[in-house]
């Protein structure tokens, strides 16, 4: 891992607050949810698949090396994917699923189908520890076996053909039952997932559903009773994928527009906040109507498909917010929260606990900044400062922490420090190029301790 994965350095992410004001134009990038599964699907259907858009984030290129380990022919085009599909004998039966428990979570089962295997699935740190006991948990119900680990620290999946039958879960399944809508098609019968008593993430969910469709797959969904019925015995058959835009990362651009004065442009907006009629719409949207709402002023324009934001030095407003089916805003909505007039309750907070690190204790770290935060139950309460001051943050080597706290430090009174300094790759590699594009100063300090002098600024990228 080395370097990059801020092992045996002491290298920092440094943020200084903006001096002027928030200026430029950049792009949204590119759905990473959305490539990630068109990816996989175009993986599973027989003939050729189209996937517009791209990304160099590393859950996105580690799954299309995922892919190709376990039978896909993927060629990557300057602006797309095509995937041939439809072969499931494993050029390698050793895999890694780098830092995604998303990714593990969809593909574990998928891995029962290779004709060659067992397939032994590993991952580049111990993060994914905690989704593993809770995958296997659900692929016990279809008769997928996952082996324990291997000697050098895989965890073995054993073929078979899933089993058929109803299956009933408890609790925040999000991408799991995504995993298991995509492996229901291979069952011997009808596979019937519910869910009880409450649904989180229902848009990881939908944008599962919908993708299936789309690759040629019956989905029944019964939203009232929390349950999905998918007929066994199916095929998937070859598609075209739309690019999406990511609005879970688009969120820390219009954050950033809203704790500074800012003049920004950002482009590739088909319809923000509505659903695509396809259905590859993102649920994170929510973001503009969220910020609409706290005060935000923004317009779009469907001739360039931009997104206009121009915002003064006032603060935004103090709101209440379910994130039941959105937990990855839980992180840019605390930072936003915390310099918001008045009191915000972010409700149903739970299922950010169970991501790449634990993300409620680790917003907590805004009281270093000076933040008023704390956890009530299932919520957190945030009661707004008028000013949040530099701190050194510990960032868990989660991308979202660390691009939270990169913007919360635009808007303090000093520098901000952050560990783990390249976890934005995993999702969002354009982050600190963009941010430098709109006169954020952000430099990646390889030096013994913070403000000590020494060793000059790496590149950003």
């Amino acid at each position: 891992m080395g370097l990059e994965e801020g092992v045996g350095t002491t290298a920092r992410l440094r943020i200084a607050p903006v001096q002027d004001e928030v200026s430029g134009t950049v792009a949204i990038p590119a759905s990473v949810a959305n490539l990630q599964r068109g990816l996989i699907m175009g993986w599973l259907a027989r003939g050729e698949t189209m996937i517009r858009g791209k990304s160099a984030a590393r859950r996105v290129q580690d799954t299309v090396q995922v892919v190709r380990s376990l039978g896909a022919r993927v060629v990557q085009k300057p602006a797309e994917y095509l995937v041939q599909g439809g072969t499931f004998h494993a050029h390698s039966l050793r895999t890694s699923v780098g830092r995604s428990a998303d990714s593990l979570q969809f593909l574990l089962g998928l891995a029962s189908q290779v004709d060659n295997g067992p397939v032994v699935f590993r991952s580049q740190t111990g993060m994914l520890g905690q989704a593993v006991p809770r995958v296997a948990e659900v692929l016990a119900h279809l008769a997928v076996r996952v082996a324990p680990t291997d000697p050098a620290g895989g965890l073995v999946v054993c073929p078979g053909q899933p089993r058929a039958g109803p299956i009933t879960l408890g609790g925040d399944w999000g991408p799991a039952v995504s995993g298991l809508l995509m492996l229901a098609p291979f069952a011997s019968g009808p596979v019937s997932v519910h869910l009880t008593p409450r649904i989180r993430d229902r848009t990881d969910i939908d944008r599962t559903v919908r993708l299936l469709r789309r690759f040629g797959i019956e989905v029944a969904d019964d939203p009232e009773a929390n349950r999905w019925t998918v007929p066994g015995g199916q095929y998937y058959r070859p598609s075209v994928v739309e690019r999406r835009p990511d609005w879970s990362l688009a969120a820390f651009l219009l954050a950033l527009a809203a704790m500074n004065p800012s003049r920004l442009t950002l482009v590739g907006v088909r319809e923000p906040g509505i659903e695509h009629p396809e259905g590859e719409g993102e649920g994170e949207a929510r973001i503009l109507q969220i910020l609409r709402a706290m005060g935000l002023k923004w317009t779009w324009d469907p001739t360039t498909e931009s997104l206009w934001v121009v915002h003064g030095d006032e603060r935004l407003e103090g709101a209440d917010i379910d994130l039941a089916d959105t937990p990855d805003l839980l992180p840019i909505l605390c930072v936003i929260a915390s310099r918001a007039r008045g009191r915000t309750v972010l409700r149903h907070v739970g299922r950010g606990r169970h991501k790449e690190s634990d993300r409620v204790q680790g917003m907590l770290q805004l009281r270093r900044m000076g933040a008023v935060i704390e956890v009530r139950g299932d919520d957190l309460v945030i009661d707004g400062q008028s000013v949040l001051h530099g701190a050194t943050i510990n960032t868990y080597n989660d991308h979202r922490l660390l691009m939270a706290y990169a913007i919360a430090g635009t808007a303090a009174t000093g520098p901000t420090w952050l560990n783990y300094p390249w976890a934005y790759r995993v999702s969002y590699p354009e982050f600190l190029d963009q941010l430098t594009a709109l006169h954020v100063s952000a430099a990646i300090i390889s030096d013994e301790a913070p403000g000590n002098g020494g060793a000059a600024p790496t590149p950003a990228r």
